[in-house]
Order: C-alpha cells, then structure tokens, then sequence
C-alpha cells in the first residue's frame, strides 16, 4: 500500500489492476484477478498467458465506487473475474465502444469528457477521459480503443491513470491540460506481441515511462503492468534502471 496523502493511497494487486482510494472514493483499475493459464483467441490472433495470480483476493476488497476500465476487449485488462465483479459496482467508466459492448452500469467516457462523483461529506471528484493508444499509430483498427482517466477535486492532489497507452503525444496531451500531475500511475511492462506491428511496442517501456514522468512533472510514479503476463518484456529491474538513468528513481512507488 502506497499512502500518498491524506487523501490518496494505491494498492497494486499484479498486472493493471490497483486499488486507489482517492477523496473519500474507491476506484479499481483494469480488474484482472484469475489465476495463472492461457488465454486463446477464437479468431487466430496470439494468445496470452497469465504468469502469477494477483495479490488480492478480489473479496477482500472492500467497497468500489467506479472501475477505471481502459478497454475491455484484452484478457490483460479484463479477465473473467473481472467481468464478474462489474456486475456488482455502480459505475463502470471506459471507452464508449466497450460500454457498448458491456452493458450494465458502464458508462462511455471519450477523450476530455468529465464525470463527477459525490464524494463523502460534500463536494466531488472529476473523472476525465484522456487520450490514449495501445501501440503505434494506426493500431487502433487492431488494438481497439483505450481511455486513459485524470482525477482531480477541490483541494485533492491530480492523479493521471495513463491505460494501455504506447504514446508520449498523448501524455504531453495531458501535461498539457493538467500538469504538473501529483501522481501517475502509469500502464508499462513494454508488451510485445511479434505478429502484430512488427513487434512494436503495445504500451510503454521504461524508458518511456521516465520520458512521461518528465513530460507530466510527475512527483510520484506508481508503475503497473508491469509483471504477471508473458508477453511484458521489461519489469521491475528495468524500470528502476530506466527511471535511476533518467536521474527520476525518487519518484518511483514499487510494491
């Protein structure tokens, strides 16, 4: 567990999924909690394969307020477990499309568009939809869409939850209308699937990573997607050592 602030603390659980409780309010990133085994797909594209069960039991969780969801259409972001728990959230926020396809409390969020949630004892907290992209230019046909979420409330530190985003133009999209950001938690692990684009790079790596937290003027890193899958090509080890080259290892929030 991560304690931030008064008013922010982060748990990684394995792959993309963290518990951030923030303003009162508890949200869960790209719930993923089956155990270990492979997952194939019926339309002939590569197949993954879950490495290490998640450290939470997804029983213990407690109360959640909103799923942070950054597609749905990826075993790596959504796995059966996951799929299971939406049913009993209130809110599930991520791409218009995979609302669509969800149904039930999902809710479509596109690029810049807001949500506020009534945080406990007053006031809200402001849930915006950022720009993000899983792989290079182009890839959207293949990948599918990804929404990133920014969330920020009066006198709460600004949080950046970047998705499976492979791109820097869409974090300097958000430094942009944001930064400085307090916190990013940002999706890296540098996956690589070798049939699609060549082998290109599906989310940061980490170089990537410490190039973003430049970018954003990040005070705090809490890195995820980083272990737990075959097909992330850089962890931990590579991300201390891409962020200590960078002179930005004292941001750097590691379970």
């Amino acid at each position: 567990m991560h304690q931030l602030g008064e008013q922010l603390s982060i748990q990684v659980s394995g792959g993309p999924t963290a518990v951030i409780d923030y303003g009162g309010l508890r949200f869960l990133t790209d719930p993923t909690f089956d155990e270990p085994g492979y997952y194939g797909r019926p339309d002939g594209r590569p197949g993954l394969t879950k490495t290490a069960p998640a450290s939470v039991d997804p029983a213990d969780l407690g109360r959640i307020d909103a799923v942070l969801l950054s597609h749905d259409e990826h075993p790596d972001n959504l796995d059966h477990t996951g799929r299971k728990l939406l049913a009993d959230v209130p809110l599930t926020l991520t791409t218009p499309s995979g609302a669509g396809r969800l149904g039930g409390t999902a809710k479509g969020l596109g690029t810049w568009e807001t949500v506020e949630l009534d945080r406990p004892g007053g006031g809200v907290v402001t849930v915006t939809g950022a720009p993000a992209l899983h792989g290079p230019e182009g890839s959207e046909k293949i990948t599918g869409d990804v929404v990133g979420f920014v969330l920020t409330g009066q006198g709460l530190p600004t949080v950046y939850v970047s998705g499976d985003n492979a791109s820097l133009d869409a974090v300097r999209q958000v430094a942009d209308r944001f930064g400085p950001v307090d916190t990013a938690v940002l999706f890296a692990g540098a996956p690589r699937l070798k049939p699609l684009f060549d082998g290109a790079l599906l989310v940061l790596d980490s170089a990537l990573a410490a190039a973003a937290t430049r970018i954003l003027g990040a005070r705090t890193v809490v890195p995820v997607h980083i272990d737990s899958w075959d097909h992330f090509t850089e962890g931990r080890e590579d991300l201390v050592a891409a962020f200590t080259a960078a002179g930005l290892a004292d941001r750097l929030r590691l379970s």
